[in-house]
């Protein structure tokens, strides 16, 4: 009778564990089905190099692309440098200050978890009217790098705090300094988690529309420089779809092609990182 009961539990999380999956799937194909459907006949060659016209019912995208590939730059120049610092300040520094790493730790949870739209006034607040950026591609990264830095931070320390302390006691009876065993030892094993961190952080940037509405602006064409206004391919899609009689075929290319561009991003930093992992264990 007991041995009963455990098969039908066994069996029971086996029917769960393929059921959870499929659940996913169906929600997935609910989402990208309707967009290949209506949004796939509108995408083509002209479509990627063309500026948009009439508001964005004609014509292509190549202007919003332009403008979202220079506010991401923007952002993850800005959010990765800090980020990794700040990581190995709390890995480092924390290992001796439990209170002040616990307090700055906390710190990054509550910034998490702070709605888009407060990160979008308080850039237009900082960033477009103290600073005097205004509507700008800047604004718009610098904003996007504060909404970043605390996935890229817990993440890199996660993968810090990972590396087995042998490691560091190794380092240290070998006479390593304590930069050489960071650039050497620590950050190479850690990488993978750094490369998460920039994943999840553009994959944030690059689906965000609230912070960009207050920072960036909605301007479609194309940017001169840093200081110019910018539409990013998030707001673009809002904007066909709520203030443009017409827009909804154009708005459904624009969420095709981002779905396409998070995909790859996805795709080529696990590729990046595989490759980069096996050529540090053959060397």
């Amino acid at each position: 009778m007991r041995f009963n009961t455990i098969r039908m539990r066994i069996n029971f999380f086996d029917i769960l564990a393929w059921i959870a999956p499929a659940i996913i799937l169906s929600v997935l194909a609910i989402l990208i089905i309707p967009l290949i459907i209506h949004g796939w006949p509108e995408l083509s060659w002209s479509y990627f190099t063309e500026e948009p016209r009439r508001s964005g019912r004609l014509g292509g995208i190549s202007t919003i692309l332009v403008a979202n590939a220079l506010i991401l730059l923007v952002c993850m120049a800005t959010a990765l440098p800090l980020g990794l610092g700040t990581a190995v300040f709390l890995d480092e520094v924390g290992r001796q200050n439990q209170g002040w790493a616990r307090l700055i730790r906390s710190s990054l949870d509550v910034l998490g978890g702070v709605p888009s739209i407060v990160f979008g006034l308080f850039g237009n607040a900082f960033f477009c009217k103290a600073l005097g950026l205004g509507f700008s591609i800047a604004s718009g990264g610098l904003t996007l790098a504060c909404m970043v830095l605390p996935l890229v931070i817990r993440t890199t320390e996660e993968g810090l705090r990972s590396v087995p302390e042998d490691y560091r006691m190794g380092a240290a009876s070998l006479g390593f300094r304590r930069t050489s065993t960071l650039t050497h030892l620590l950050l190479p094993v850690a990488f993978p988690s750094l490369a998460i961190g920039f994943v999840l952080g553009v994959g944030r940037a690059l689906a965000e529309t609230a912070a960009l509405v207050f920072t960036s602006g909605y301007v479609d064409r194309m940017p001169s420089s840093l200081l110019d206004s910018g539409r990013s391919i998030s707001v673009h899609i809002y904007d066909l779809a709520m203030n443009v009689a017409g827009g909804d075929r154009k708005a459904y290319a624009a969420s095709l092609t981002l779905l396409f561009l998070l995909f790859a991003i996805n795709v080529s930093a696990t590729l990046i990182g595989e490759r980069w992992l096996r050529d540090r264990i053959q060397t």
